[in-house]
């Protein structure tokens, strides 16, 4: 497995990571064992950066990724956690809580539930306008000194608020959607973050499915969020699916499926950067794997830019609502 350094200051992790959110939440219902199955099957095909939060299932995640990982040696993986979104027992949304003490209490959770004594990245899974940045990254910094903690990450936050952020404590990364069809960070984000020396997890690799190569336009299962997402909305899906079929034209052209395109142009974009997967089901997560053999030459990356320019998706990555509480979207 390859490897790939998170930043200056992070730690050094497999060039692509696992995301684990869709395993308890927002995809509708999955199967625990498959998911246990497919947590073990990264970790032997080398991938070891994990990457979860607190409120995915409300710690079902964390419980389902310290059941998975028991018995391995605690330095054979990463666990890259996120903190402060506040969910009532429906689910339902209730802000951000990034109060001292409410971080120190969600770590404490964290740890008990992964069964461990520290988190790799500790991150706020989003920062609230108003809130300072400062303070957030101070209370995680007084982690990192009492070993809890071994480095500090952030999450869909700006060029002002990551310089701000870095001015306290060093940064190790910075978690954000990045994909062939999300490419705001571009303009200000990404050179923001090499000025600094802060690595990039990139989550959203394959638009929630959407240029997956395998996503159809049908009705979604109960409690899966990627009905009220603009992309995957009438008027908005027909499109984003015609980019697709652009793609496969190209990746077939490479002998590869459309996902290892997909994924292998977010690594193609410097080893600074560190694709998530969000495979669910061990089928997927071999398919996920296929990318790191893709190495794409200028003429591959040229075909991939005319099958699928630059802010060619129709609709935004979330609802309106949502895209306006986000620090990485504010100008």
């Amino acid at each position: 497995m390859e490897q790939r350094k998170l930043g200056a200051t992070g730690p050094t992790t497999s060039a692509l990571g696992l995301g684990a959110m869709g395993m308890s939440d927002f995809y509708g219902p999955s199967d625990r064992a498959e998911s246990i199955a497919t947590v073990h099957a990264a970790l032997d095909a080398g991938i070891t950066l994990i990457d979860t939060g607190d409120f995915y299932g409300m710690g079902h995640n964390e419980m389902l990724i310290a059941e998975a990982v028991r018995g391995r040696p605690r330095d054979s993986y990463q666990l890259s956690v996120k903190f402060g979104a506040q969910r009532d027992p429906a689910g339902n949304w209730l802000g951000l809580n990034l109060r001292p003490e409410a971080i120190k209490t969600a770590l404490s959770y964290s740890l008990k539930r992964l069964d461990t004594d520290h988190v790799d990245i500790y991150r706020p899974a989003r920062m609230p306008a108003g809130v300072p940045v400062e303070e957030v990254v101070g209370t995680i910094a007084d982690l990192v000194k009492a070993g809890y903690v071994r480095h500090i990450g952030l999450s869909e936050v700006g060029a002002q608020t990551i310089r701000r952020a870095a001015a306290v404590h060093p940064i190790a990364d910075l978690q954000i959607e990045y994909s062939l069809i999300s490419r705001g960070i571009e303009e200000a984000i990404l050179p923001t973050l090499r000025e600094l020396g802060i690595g990039l997890t990139a989550y959203g690799v394959l638009a929630r499915g959407l240029i997956s190569g395998h996503w159809q336009a049908k009705p979604l299962a109960a409690g899966d969020f990627r009905a009220h997402n603009p992309r995957f909305q009438e008027g908005n899906v027909d499109a984003n699916l015609a980019l697709v079929e652009a793609l496969r034209k190209v990746a077939e052209a490479r002998g590869a499926s459309v996902a290892q395109v997909a994924i292998a142009w977010v690594a193609a974009q410097g080893d600074d950067i560190v694709p998530l997967v969000g495979a669910r089901r061990r089928d997927r997560l071999t398919e996920s794997l296929g990318a790191l053999d893709v190495k794409l030459s200028a003429d591959d990356l040229a075909a991939i830019e005319r099958a699928v320019p630059k802010d060619a998706a129709a609709g935004t990555r979330y609802p309106a609502m949502a895209m306006a509480d986000l620090d990485s979207e504010r100008k």
